[in-house]
């Protein structure tokens, strides 16, 4: 597979690193904005002539399509902010590439009822153009990062293995990983965490479809497994939201993540100052966005993991009926910053994003996986997916909710 990876930041040196022992992997070209960072990955993959690198700009169209023609790729893998994904989306049509990302196109919220009504949902403009995409016999597999991604998978597994009837698939997201020295440090983009934290939060009912809430709402208390612990979440807006009904049979989606008290205080400041904006203004004669200022101000999420201790957990918790008896389960992944700093040389929540994207490449080139259009991973059966993801260093586990966990 030769592979044309557009971003190279945190997720896109993690994708770079997991997939680098796998002979499957026959090129990957490191393409981003700054050619250091791109330089500094390069360095530490010691393999120039399988890991080329170079300048991308993801805001055109036309980069990306030279770039993907100039080096023969099956895939264009998107790895950068969503606001870049309708171009590098109709740069891998244009090209006969396949296309995938981890974060669908973005929302726009509803003009003039954003607390209940959904406007341009994530993901709308990719599944408006999915006949195009079949009727050219090319692959678009969206949301394909850990959540949504894998988080999808699980969904998948349990609705064919585990469940007879499903009231509701529920994302649950929480860890208690900290970064010493830092009084706030997303440990991810904060460019992307703002764009879903403060955007309105979806929700999927059968009788009543996609309809959405105010930010931060519905909170609800959830254990997490391995030592993490109790931990308050609320809704935030997310991809399986909008994937997992187009191919699940289920009476409700929801998504929540444990942001906490600060984060969520943070998130609220910025959105009163109005530093969440993330269109460009003018101040003393240069144009930018307040959000890319908020950005810049932060540390790079991919310096941080020297810094951080802890854990991170993400998983598909599933409430329904097997058997006429009423049943709950929680499948999960667990990463541990220690572990995936000693293995790989990157924090666990860029790390655990990254995985994801490397197994479903490895099913797309041996055939595992197949097929045309717009899709999302529930599309695909779950089982090859699950079993790989032990030999890639992040296995799954499987808990009946207070019962013993299952491996």
């Amino acid at each position: 597979m030769r592979v044309l990876l557009v971003g190279v930041g945190g997720v896109g040196e993690a994708i770079a690193a997991i997939a680098k022992p796998h002979q499957w992997m026959e090129l990957m070209v490191l393409a981003d904005y700054n050619i250091q960072r791109a330089e500094e990955v390069q360095r530490k993959l010691v393999d120039k002539e399988r890991f080329p690198l170079e300048y991308i700009d993801a805001s055109k169209q036309e980069n990306v399509e030279a770039l993907a023609q100039k080096y023969n790729v099956d895939i264009i893998l998107n790895a950068v902010d969503p606001r870049f994904n309708e171009q590098i989306f109709e740069a891998a049509y244009n090209v006969g590439a396949t296309y995938m990302d981890m974060a669908m196109t973005l929302s726009k919220s509803h003009p003039t009822d954003p607390f209940k009504q959904c406007g341009v949902k994530l993901g709308d403009y990719q599944f408006d153009r999915a006949k195009d995409w079949q009727k050219k016999g090319l692959l678009a597999l969206v949301g394909m990062g850990v959540e949504p991604g894998m988080a999808d998978v699980f969904a998948r597994y349990a609705h064919d293995h585990l469940f007879d009837e499903i009231e509701e698939i529920g994302i649950r997201d929480g860890g208690n990983l900290i970064i010493a020295g830092y009084e706030f440090a997303p440990s991810f983009s904060i460019w992307t965490t703002i764009e879903e934290c403060l955007n309105p939060p979806v929700i999927w009912e059968k009788d009543k479809g996609w309809f959405t809430t105010e930010p931060f709402s519905e909170p609800e208390v959830f254990e997490f497994p391995e030592g993490i612990g109790t931990i308050e979440l609320v809704n935030v807006e997310h991809e399986e939201v909008l994937l997992i009904p187009r191919w699940l049979n289920t009476k409700r989606v929801t998504f929540k993540y444990g942001l906490g008290e600060q984060f969520i205080g943070v998130l609220k400041t910025l959105h009163k100052l109005g530093l969440d904006n993330k269109e460009k203004i003018t101040i003393k004669g240069v144009q930018v966005a307040p959000r890319d200022v908020v950005a810049a101000c932060l540390p790079d999420p991919a310096h941080l993991g020297e810094m951080m201790s802890g854990k991170t957990c993400a998983g598909t918790w599933v409430k329904g009926i097997k058997d006429g008896k009423p049943r709950e389960v929680y499948i999960y992944q667990v990463a541990d910053n220690a572990n995936c700093m000693r293995s790989l040389g990157c924090q666990a929540v860029v790390a655990q994003t990254a995985f994801s994207p490397v197994i479903a490449m490895d099913l797309l080139e041996h055939g595992q996986w197949k097929g045309t259009g717009v899709l999302g991973p529930e599309a695909f059966p779950s089982e090859p997916f699950m079993e790989k993801m032990t030999s890639y260093g992040f296995p799954y586990c499987i808990k009946e909710m207070n019962k013993e966990t299952l491996a």
